[in-house]
């Protein structure tokens, strides 16, 4: 049973490498079973004077040490990542403003070397909004979803079989504006995950004050909204990213502007958030003026993580199994400095922090039973990094 469910998984793992999609503990498992010692991770960047696109380097699992970075692919403001179930393909947005003489963003695919680990360009599409900063590959690996940070919009990509992005088959506009009128004074669409179902679609809308809920056919690459069409967050608060806890019973969103995680209860079979909890990312004492970007949950699902920008520092929750709701437990802030977004080793040993204005990634340890991070004293220097994503090495 277990390689007929997982037969894409096995392949790629039997080429050497698989994807960090796959969700919690059974992509752990593999990992260990198939005698993993080390992570691919790639980086997405702002590009300028520094930066010349997506770098990679290798975390290794004993010891939490990474590998040099090496420029993977020369591509523009790849700012954020995606990896194909396969683990065969990358793809990126390209954070701009202007493709083709279009106010649009782009998203770009990549075929892995799976050797070398470097990228190379398979195709090129119109995000359809300006400022693509977000997006998914769906379960299936048979679709790109994308959000339109400037556009206020979200759109639907077909991947074919050589891994190439076709041009959308589904785009949707938002609509309106947020409480605060210098930073919500129009839809900005900030990220796009998928339920782990694969069902619905969730964007969290920073102008709208709004998760925006959509079903989605995989099949034919459409989304279409819900009913109920959204979840509210508090007046101002800017829901920022979306992390699904591994049961699929929980999620939760990041509030850039109130620096607040929002739990919810999920309704899987309506795709329905009911909100449980709001709680602050920062220190007691501690007044808001920083921003948050990133949330995630632990494979384990026992805890989760929020990175402050301004403060520098990553917070760290306990979730209860019971309720979703979250019990700070600590900040890690040794050499963070802007930490944009992280990523969790899928075998939930270690974080890697992406810190775009301290151009370096940062290494810290998962304290199994408490949840807080503990400096390893590995970092490498990465330039504006921006998104870290893992795929799986064999030997």
């Amino acid at each position: 049973m277990m390689k007929t469910c997982f037969a894409p998984l096995l392949a790629a793992l039997s080429a050497g490498l698989f994807s960090a999609v796959v969700i919690g503990g059974w992509q752990a498992r593999a990992a260990a079973d198939e005698g993993v010692s080390k992570f691919r991770v790639y980086v997405g960047t702002y590009t300028g004077v520094k930066s010349k696109g997506i770098y990679r380097c290798d975390l290794v699992l004993a010891t939490g040490a990474l590998s040099a970075p090496q420029l993977a692919a020369e591509v523009t403001s790849p700012s954020f990542l995606a990896i194909h179930p396969s683990g065969r393909f990358v793809y990126s947005v390209n954070e701009i403003s202007d493709l083709g003489g279009k106010k649009v963003g782009g998203v770009t695919a990549f075929a892995v070397d799976p050797t070398t680990g470097n990228l190379s360009k398979l195709s090129q599409e119109s995000s359809g909004g300006a400022g693509p900063c977000h997006l998914v590959v769906d379960k299936a690996g048979r679709n790109v979803l994308a959000a339109n940070y400037g556009g206020g919009s979200a759109c639907v990509l077909p991947i074919a079989a050589d891994g190439k992005v076709g041009a959308a088959t589904a785009f949707v506009q938002h609509v309106g504006s947020g409480a605060n009128k210098q930073r919500q004074e129009s839809p900005h669409a900030h990220s796009i995950n998928l339920d782990p179902a694969n069902r619905f679609a969730f964007v969290a809308d920073l102008g709208l004050d709004k998760v925006l809920v959509y079903k989605f056919d995989g099949n034919a690459g459409k989304i279409v909204a819900n009913d109920p069409p959204a979840a509210s967050v508090d007046a101002g608060a800017g829901p920022r990213h979306f992390a699904f806890h591994p049961t699929g019973r929980f999620a939760y969103v990041i509030n850039e502007m109130h620096c607040t995680v929002t739990a919810f209860a999920y309704d899987a079979d309506r795709g329905v958030l009911k909100p449980v909890q709001t709680i602050t990312t920062l220190p007691d004492g501690v007044k808001p003026g920083y921003s948050t970007a990133e949330v995630q949950v632990h494979p384990s699902g026992k805890f989760l993580y929020g990175s402050n920008r301004g403060h520098h520092s990553i917070a760290a929750f306990a979730i209860n199994q019971e309720t979703g709701q979250l019990t700070a437990v600590g900040h890690a802030t040794e050499k963070i400095k802007t930490p944009r977004n992280f990523g969790i080793d899928p075998t939930g040993k270690f974080v890697i922090v992406a810190n775009q204005d301290g151009d370096s990634l940062v290494v810290f340890r998962v304290n199994q039973q408490t949840g807080q991070l503990e400096p390893t004293g590995h970092s490498v220097e990465v330039p504006t990094p921006v998104c870290v994503k893992f795929l799986a090495l064999k030997g």
